[in-house]
């Protein structure tokens, strides 16, 4: 199952959660961001549980997040033939230094 997260941080804090977000396994992308919140994410689970460990074991409990809104995935509509709905990341071909992925949602 995937979902997205907008992660709501205080200010003095946002580099320190960044860094502590892409340590996670199952965080799939994480884009710091304008607008309403400051961290957009999507996150694999295998299930509501681990996606629910996920998110108040992991991410609520880290130093300088307030909130978390999430949208779970119900259906991938749209991708590339043949998938399901999961997501696999590589790093681009494109890019030696290895700080662009390439996603494929499956």
């Amino acid at each position: 199952m995937l979902a997205f997260l907008n992660i709501f941080v205080e200010s003095p804090h946002l580099d320190y959660v960044v860094q502590n977000l892409s340590t996670l396994d199952n965080l799939e992308l994480l884009w710091e961001v304008s607008g309403e919140s400051d961290i957009f994410t999507l996150v694999s689970a295998s299930n509501i549980e681990e996606l629910r460990d996920t998110l108040r074991n992991k991410i609520m409990k880290m130093k300088g997040v307030k909130r978390a809104v999430s949208s779970v995935v119900l259906k991938a509509h749209r991708g590339p033939s043949g998938n399901n709905g999961a997501v696999q990341t590589q790093p681009s071909a494109n890019d030696p230094s290895g700080s662009s992925l390439t996603v494929a949602i499956e």
